[in-house]
């Protein structure tokens, strides 16, 4: 069998998290031979996860560990966290290149665009927008990203995931506010082996992490168009608020022989009726 046959291997950092745990549970295994990376402290998390890969115990601020979790791996997805998530980032990239490692996946946030207005969509061409200081932090992970990638030869994506839930979830009267920042497993699943499979010139890139839900927080048709991601799930199909919802039938038509527009325009006020008859 040729080298181009064999399953990539995978290292996952923060495997015991719930992106991670699915993630190793659901990816395909023909495909990806998974080096599941989990803190030494955490030894409920390894008994969950140890039938799907290779169980690497340790911290991320110990340079030995990473060196040797490193090795032989041709991509790293990286979704641990962590308190200090700037030094384990660079520690990180520091072994991924001494080790050779072909691409890096950070797991980014869509915390790096909260600051924008509501009914503003973020691109990923512009500049980012962290509504809080947890998405500063992923900010200064893209910039990592983008620096190691371009200056360094460590190829690397930065995924802004969005709300990472079941679809169960979504079928809660209760989870409203995640209609338009939903990620299902499953898409979460298709997105992250899209980045491990991207085209090998491609050295930074920054994608968004959303299913093809009716409205969405963040823009996903460069993620389409440069992985090839296709999601399947749609928060408004998925939840009973939303499944029978027509946009059409709670729009006016327009109509050209309405001189004053109604289509466009608020029905009058009580007050502005009483002027009416008074004239």
């Amino acid at each position: 069998m040729s080298t181009s046959n064999l399953p990539k291997l995978v290292l996952l950092t923060g495997a015991g998290g719930r992106i991670g745990k699915y993630f190793a549970e659901h990816a395909n295994k023909q495909k990806y031979q998974l080096r599941l990376m989990v803190h030494s402290s955490e030894p409920e998390k390894v008994d969950a996860i140890k039938s799907f890969g290779e169980i690497v115990e340790g911290d991320l601020n110990e340079i030995e560990t990473l060196d040797k979790a490193c090795k032989d791996v041709h991509t790293i997805v990286h979704l641990a966290g962590d308190p200090n998530p700037s030094s384990t980032l660079y520690n990180i990239f520091l072994a991924a290149k001494k080790a050779g490692v072909k691409r890096m996946v950070y797991a980014s946030s869509i915390h790096a665009v909260t600051g924008n207005p509501k009914g503003v969509q973020a691109k990923t061409n512009e500049p980012p927008n962290p509504g809080d200081l947890y998405g500063v932090t992923k900010c200064f992970g893209e910039a990592l990203c983008r620096y190691k990638g371009e200056k360094e030869g460590v190829p690397s994506i930065a995924v802004r995931i969005g709300a990472f839930q079941p679809h169960s979830t979504a079928q809660n009267k209760d989870s409203t506010s995640m209609m338009d920042s939903w990620l299902s497993q499953r898409d979460c699943v298709q997105l992250l082996e899209r980045c491990i499979d991207a085209p090998e010139d491609l050295k930074f890139a920054i994608v968004h992490g959303l299913s093809r839900n009716t409205f969405n927080r963040m823009d996903i048709e460069s993620t389409r168009q440069l992985l090839g991601y296709e999601p399947q799930d749609n928060f408004f199909e998925e939840s009973e608020l939303f499944r029978n919802f027509n946009m059409s039938d709670e729009l006016a038509e327009h109509d050209v022989t309405d001189e004053r527009q109604k289509s466009g325009l608020r029905d009058k006020s009580a007050d502005d009726k009483k002027k009416d008859k008074k004239k």
